[in-house]
Formats: C-alpha cells, sequence, structure tokens
C-alpha cells in the first residue's frame, strides 16, 4: 500500500525571562497529546537535543534547530507557544523554509496579578504573525484554547492532512498512459505549467507497453497473477465474460503496478476505452478500482487534473481511504438535492456496500457504493489560474443503475450545479469518504490557487 508519512519539526518557543518551569509544563502537556495523535501518520523530529528543555528561546541556536530539520526533511513546520514565546527566533525558523507553519498555544488560565506574571500566550502570538507576514510566511493557526480541547484536536487535524497534500502535491510524478479520447477536449491541460506552478511532472507511458507487458504476465502465469486472478474472481461475479479476458484485464492490473513502480509514479490519468479493447480485447476498467485500493489511483479518460484531484484527496484521508473520480451524470429521480456519482466500473473494490453484489462485465465493475459522508473535490484550470473545488454531502438511495455508482445528497444541488457549469469545472468529481473541505480550503490557500466552496452562493452573468 503507497503512503506517505508527514515528517513534522516541533519547535516550542518561550520569552526568555518567563517561567521555564511553566513553559516546561505546557510542553510537557502538548507533546504529549500530539505524540499520540494520528501517530501512525507523522514523525515528529522535536528539538530536545538541542534547546535548554526542548523549548527555544535563544536567537543564536535558530541556526542549529534549522539544520536538524532540514537533515531530518521536514515537511511542516509546528511552532507551539509555551508562552509569549520570542518572535525572533520563531521567525528565523520559518523563514528558512517554504513549508506549511502551524501556529498554536494554550489558552492562559488566568491574567497578570501582583502577585504572579501569567505567560500571555495570545499575545506573543499576534506579535509572532505580523513578524512571520514580514517574513513571506505563509501560516495555519489554532485557535487559542486548551492543549486537551476538541478545538485543538481538530486543528492539529485539519494541518497535518493539509501538510500531507501539499507533500503529496510537491514533486508528484503523474503517469500519462496514453492520450485524451478525441471527444474529450474537457480533459487537455498544460503539462509545462503543470511544472512550473505545482511542482507535478507528468510522464508518458505507452498503452501498446502496457499490452505487451499484459500479454506477457498472462501467458507466463506466475504465482503472483494466478494469486490475484484468484482473488479477484474470488471478490466478483465474472460469469458475463470469457475467462481468458478475465485473465486479460487481471494481468493489465498487475502490468499497471510494474510499470507505475518503474516509473516513481504514485498516480496516474489513463486512455481506458479509446484504446484498450482494440489492443487486449477488453476494457480493463476494473484495474483502475485495484489500483486505488493498493493506493495507486488513476483517472479515467486521460484526465490529468482529474489524476491531481485524486492524489489530493488521497493525502487529506492520510492515504487510509481511497478516492474515486465519477461521472456527474444525472439528478436524481428521487431526491432533487442528490446527484448520481457513476462511472462504467473503476471504482475501488474496498468502498462497495456489504449488500450489493459485485460483477464484472467487459472488464468493467458493477457495485452500488457503500453509504457514507462524503467529500467532492474537483482541481482544475482556466485562462491560467488554478481552482480547487470542494463541498461535501451525504450518500443516499436512487434508482439501481449498471456500472459502479452512488447518490449523494446535498444541501441544495441547483447551487452546485450552476457553480460547477461556470467554474472551469468538468463532468468529472474526485470524491471520498470522509469530511476534509476544511482541509481543502488550506491547502488552496497555501497553493496560492482558487477554492471555489460549494457551500457559497455566486452571482454569474453570461
Amino acid at each position: 500500500m503507497y503512503k506517505q508519512n508527514v515528517i513534522l519539526g516541533v519547535a516550542p518557543v518561550k520569552r526568555s525571562f518567563l517561567s521555564m518551569e511553566e513553559a516546561v509544563r505546557q510542553k510537557n502537556r502538548f507533546m504529549a497529546v500530539i505524540r499520540r495523535t494520528l501517530s501512525e501518520s507523522v514523525d515528529i523530529i522535536d528539538i530536545d537535543d538541542i534547546s535548554e528543555n526542548g523549548i527555544c528561546w535563544r536567537t543564536e541556536e535558530t541556526p542549529a534547530i534549522v539544520e536538524k530539520f532540514k537533515t531530518a526533511g521536514i515537511d511542516a513546520l509546528f511552532l507551539p507557544f509555551c508562552d509569549f514565546g520570542e518572535e525572533q527566533a520563531a521567525a528565523q525558523i520559518a523563514a528558512s523554509f517554504h513549508l506549511p507553519v502551524l501556529i498554536w498555544g494554550a489558552r492562559d488560565e488566568r491574567p497578570n496579578t501582583d502577585v504572579s506574571r501569567g505567560r500571555d500566550t495570545q499575545c506573543g502570538m499576534f506579535a509572532a504573525t505580523k513578524v512571520l507576514r514580514r517574513h513571506g510566511v505563509k501560516y495555519s493557526y489554532i485557535y487559542n484554547c486548551e492543549t486537551e480541547s476538541d478545538a485543538f484536536a481538530q486543528g492539529y487535524d485539519r494541518f497535518i492532512r493539509t501538510a500531507a497534500v501539499l507533500k503529496a502535491l510537491r514533486n508528484l510524478r503523474l503517469a500519462k498512459i496514453g492520450d485524451r479520447p478525441v471527444p474529450f477536449m474537457s480533459v487537455m491541460t498544460n503539462e509545462a505549467d503543470l511544472i512550473r506552478r505545482m511542482g507535478v511532472t507528468v510522464i508518458p507511458i505507452s498503452p501498446a507497453e502496457v499490452s505487451r507487458r499484459a500479454k506477457e504476465i498472462m501467458e507466463k502465469k506466475t504465482e503472483d497473477f494466478l494469486s490475484y486472478y484468484n482473488d479477484l474472481t474470488g471478490r466478483m461475479n465474472t460469469d458475463a465474460m470469457r475467462e481468458e479476458l478475465v485473465e486479460m484485464a487481471a494481468a493489465t492490473k498487475l502490468a499497471l503496478s510494474e510499470l507505475m513502480w518503474e516509473n516513481d509514479c504514485s498516480v496516474g490519468a489513463f486512455e481506458c476505452w479509446s484504446a484498450f479493447p482494440s489492443l487486449i480485447g477488453v476494457c480493463p476498467c476494473v484495474a483502475l478500482g485495484e489500483m486505488a485500493d493498493e493506493g495507486y489511483p488513476l483517472a479515467c479518460e486521460a484526465d490529468v487534473n482529474g489524476a491531481i484531484t485524486l492524489a489530493i484527496l488521497r493525502a487529506c484521508s492520510l492515504y487510509e481511504k481511497p478516492p474515486f473520480l465519477a461521472d456527474l451524470t444525472i439528478r436524481n429521480p428521487i431526491y432533487d438535492n442528490s446527484e448520481l456519482l457513476w462511472h462504467c466500473g473503476p471504482f475501488p473494490y474496498s468502498l462497495k456496500a456489504e449488500d450489493s453484489p459485485a460483477a464484472l462485465v467487459d472488464g468493467q465493475e458493477r457495485f452500488r457504493m457503500r453509504p457514507g459522508h462524503m467529500t467532492t473535490c474537483r482541481f482544475d484550470d482556466a485562462e491560467g489560474k488554478y481552482y480547487l473545488f470542494a463541498g461535501e454531502g451525504d450518500t443516499t438511495e436512487g434508482p439501481e443503475t449498471n456500472g459502479t455508482y452512488v447518490y449523494l445528497e446535498v444541501d441544495d444541488w441547483k447551487r452546485w450545479e450552476e457553480k460547477l457549469m461556470f467554474g472551469p469545472y468538468i463532468h468529472h468529481l474526485g470524491c471520498a469518504y470522509g469530511s476534509y473541505k476544511p482541509v481543502l480550503r488550506e491547502v488552496a490557500r497555501y497553493l496560492d490557487i482558487i477554492f471555489d466552496d460549494a457551500d457559497v452562493r455566486e452571482t454569474y452573468s453570461l
């Protein structure tokens, strides 16, 4: 299973003349929380070996901290304020990286008195963030709240997922397997601009090479091939297909896995129905769903921006839930605010509803997706600008259909439809189970692209 952990540099800061004892108390509390939060997805790099009690307040220590973080290859930086903090130290560390930065400090329990001095944590963060702005540092912020609060847990979770997306896009290698179908002008994109603006490199892979590799795998019938074939046919009814075509679809999935690995690509855009039936005798849509379940999602119809959308959603879930690319097809005949999310058969099998039978017909899966809350998303471009559309809804009931499908219900579909029609979007929408719109908003801010919120009504004119 493909996965990337977030390497998080944590540099707590304090004010030089404020209580070290109190700062240590605060540090121990929040470090305990973050060390047990998302621990399977986050590798924490601390500064315990550099600063006294692992808390920075001397500016002369910042070069050593920066060097340690660079050596560790951090993906994001957390600057927790133990008290008022030291804005010079915080800014010097943050300005040394072009990475997402998180600012937070625990809420003070009491104000200053004649007897005792408090921490003035919020006050210091106001000062420090101004200095970060002057250094051109982009940062995220969690409201000044208690360490063990839901607000801190939610803010930390959102930041880690944001950092995971930004890491996923940084130097992303995207396999483009074939070209777009002739009628699909809507999936055109500027690959050179993607390198310059987004750091995404498109790697061409010939469908002929996929076909050659698949035929070779099918002919050799290795142990890996037979094991996968038996697993696939054990999960899906294949009575509607000839055995050799099922074998070819299975071999195509294994060929794609090999070629993605050899080209160091973790997502791809796939020329499906317009290329492969003539090359191998079947349209291997099932391979796309199977690849997504292994962490390597592929977009249909050579949709490069769709593949980037899938990379974004995959990282939003910290690689725990496979995303899928759906067609926006028809309004649900039963519920006005519901839309059919459908495609001919490339969705991840792991997302199948328990009570839905699974079949393979002409190399395409057939089943209904499971119920749940879902985030939809689309990364796209027009006139040299990049956009990120995002919205959330819940699955609902609807008429049975073929292929792979689910119905999504939102609060106001007409508002969604209008936004999608006037925005630079197409009929392909990335989908993932879970609630990720706040993460996507942060991602858009860091990437300097336009965030298009499905819940915000716009006024359009032709």
